[in-house]
């Protein structure tokens, strides 16, 4: 019973740990034509929370949909 208990516990410890990453961190950017007449096709982008040190672009990150490395310091 004291093993299946500890189990349990690590089993919800790892969901809750997970959710963060997966709940709305991200959020999708529909294509659009820049004023010089550039097309930039549509992606994902994270929310905007204030901090750069959690965006796709930031040095020592990686974009997960796409697998590059962030360049940005």
């Amino acid at each position: 019973m004291w093993a299946l208990t500890v189990a349990m516990i690590g089993a919800f410890a790892s969901i809750i740990a997970v959710t963060p990453a997966l709940a709305g961190s991200s959020h999708y950017v529909r294509g659009y034509t820049t004023k010089n007449g550039t097309y930039v096709a549509p992606h994902r982008q994270t929310d905007p929370n204030g901090y750069k040190f959690d965006n796709w672009s930031t040095k020592g990150n990686i974009n997960p949909y796409t697998g590059k490395p962030g360049t940005k310091n």
